[in-house]
């Protein structure tokens, strides 16, 4: 897969003071500058996997329950280092290599901070998108060349609501270095506080050749 390598700079806060009148204020204003910065081209990278893996952007429900019965889409559960706050029973699916990766982040994540993740959304329908940006604007769109790529199952989007500065720090820092792999393509959103993490289908062949490597070097 073609992913433009690791890119981005480190978020920064900026302070400014303002007086008024006799009396000082201090205004803090933190600026948006996100190390996982989204992005136009991001959202074109993430269609043309989809159109590259020739996988369907999921009609409705009924197509859902399709690929669900096929195992094409496998089922999110809770584990110890990962929390599914999905609604809609259907929806807690995704394609089998991002299950993999939510897997491996949970496990990573709970050694580090004895807490789980928190999986926010996977697998949407066109239908369901649809009726989603009638109430969120900002939600992408359900056609085109930057369609939402929960369409496809290979996208999850991961809480960072209540994360403590460390742990957000350390979020971004395992993304970031998926993303210098090629393994995902992530964003962290701005209006929505969640990580959104498209996941690569190339992810479960990395992740096995990783571990055959640390099994090799560890018996050396």
């Amino acid at each position: 897969m073609a992913y433009t390598q690791a890119f981005g700079a480190n978020a920064a806060a900026a302070r400014t003071t303002t007086r008024k009148g006799r009396h000082a204020s201090r205004t803090r204003r933190v600026v948006w500058n996100p190390v996982l910065r989204g992005s136009y081209e991001s959202l074109l990278r993430q269609n043309e996997e989809i159109d590259r893996l020739e996988l369907p952007r999921i009609a409705d429900e009924v197509e859902l329950t399709e690929l669900e019965a096929r195992h094409d889409l496998v089922p999110i559960e809770e584990s110890e280092g990962v929390h599914v706050a999905i609604r809609e029973p259907a929806h807690r699916y995704c394609r089998p290599w991002t299950l993999d990766f939510l897997q491996d982040l949970g496990e990573a994540y709970y050694r580090e901070f004895h807490q789980p993740i928190q999986v926010n959304s996977a697998v949407r329908t066109v239908e369901y998108q649809r009726k989603l940006r009638r109430r969120n604007h900002n939600a992408a769109s359900e056609t085109g060349e930057i369609a939402s790529s929960h369409l496809a199952g290979l996208t999850v989007d991961i809480s960072k609501r209540g994360l403590t500065r460390k742990q957000h720090k350390w979020i971004e820092d395992y993304l970031f270095n998926l993303r210098a792999e090629g393994m995902i393509e992530p964003a962290e959103e701005r209006r929505q506080p969640v990580f959104h993490v498209m996941v690569s289908e190339r992810y479960t062949e990395w992740r096995e050749a990783n571990k055959l490597a640390s099994t090799q070097s560890g018996s050396q």
